[in-house]
């Protein structure tokens, strides 16, 4: 009988250990998705900025080429009208030299001199129209020339476009790459000290059956600090928040300067609604609960930099059912280390 006895005693129940370590796990799990869309966020902020960078420099490369490619044909018609030009002066020239030889070659007797003459005028005539030909040509070869300096002005104007916006993408991958690097260890720091900082609210809590870990945050009920439809803390509630205070003073004393975070203090309350004077509904009853924590906390010496008051009403319930056990759990204070 006595060694029946010890071997019942000798029976260790392993399934509270199982279920924390599930707890942990599923708590690492939503941590870790929660930070992935908080980098992915950031990430979307940064590249958006830098998009519209790219957009500038591409809508100007693109103003580039459509002038090169009005410059270049505007350089193909001049080319075009001076080989017209040019046709037409040798034209006149071949005319001329006919009319120079036509002149040479024609007998001068006392009857062709008025022939000889016309044939003279004609020439000069000529040799006008063949000298406005050549000044005609010299001007389109200056244009030419000033063309092709402006298209090589725009063909490096666009070399130095393109350039740049090569160096653009190139900065852009390696801030995004940096950008990653920076928040993976931001966050890798912020979660280590959230570990620490809830450990150290569970040392100090213990096993109270009023205060619960839900997923990242520290939950407790209303009824904890404050009376039924009050938002002024009760008298017994201050040695909690006692604890509670010293425990963020540390936090704050260990957490690097460089690192941006934030205690969040949620308030919720169930959906019965509420109307009086000082709380026209239940969005003024969780503000206020939120704000009256945050309001001790910092008369105790924490920083309101690193302090967050927030409301939410009826409208964030952890229990849906329609009895006084799930309305009693949806009134609740919440606490939440996250970045700001």
């Amino acid at each position: 009988m006595a060694l029946s006895r010890r071997g019942r005693d000798r029976h260790i129940d392993y399934w509270p250990g199982f279920v924390d370590a599930l707890s942990t796990l599923l708590l690492v799990f939503i941590f870790l998705l929660s930070v992935f869309m908080l980098t992915q966020f950031f990430l979307t902020q940064e590249m958006s900025g830098k998009d519209n960078v790219m957009q500038r420099l591409q809508a100007q490369i693109r103003q580039l080429t459509e002038l090169l490619s009005l410059e270049r044909a505007t350089g193909q018609t001049a080319d075009s009208e001076l080989a017209t030009l040019r046709a037409s002066l040798e034209a006149t020239e071949s005319e001329r030299d006919r009319l120079k030889g036509q002149l040479s070659a024609a007998p001068a007797p006392a009857s062709d001199t008025g022939r000889a003459q016309a044939l003279a005028r004609e020439v000069d005539l000529q040799k006008d129209v063949a000298a406005r030909a050549i000044a005609q040509i010299e001007l389109l070869n200056q244009q030419i020339s000033a063309l092709r300096r402006q298209m090589a002005a725009l063909e490096e104007a666009l070399n130095v476009a393109e350039k740049r916006d090569a160096e653009s993408q190139t900065k852009i991958t390696d801030l995004g790459r940096r950008l990653n690097v920076a928040l993976a260890q931001r966050v890798q720091e912020l979660t280590r000290f959230r570990s620490e900082f809830f450990g150290r609210l569970r040392e100090i809590l213990g096993n109270r059956p009023d205060v619960r870990v839900v997923g990242d945050r520290f939950v407790f009920q209303s009824e904890v600090f404050f009376d039924r439809g009050s938002a002024t803390l009760r008298p017994e509630a201050l040695a909690e928040l006692d604890k509670l205070t010293g425990a963020i003073l540390e936090l704050e004393k260990s957490i690097p300067p460089d690192i941006s975070w934030a205690l969040r203090i949620d308030g919720h309350t169930d959906n019965r609604p509420i109307t009086t004077p000082q709380f026209p509904s239940n969005w003024e009853l969780s503000a206020a609960r939120a704000i009256a924590v945050v309001q001790y906390l910092i008369s105790w010496g924490v920083s309101p930099q690193h302090l967050i008051a927030a409301g939410f009403g009826e409208y964030q319930p952890i229990d849906t059912a329609a009895t006084e056990d799930a309305r009693a759990r949806n009134r609740r204070i919440e606490l939440k280390l996250t970045e700001r």
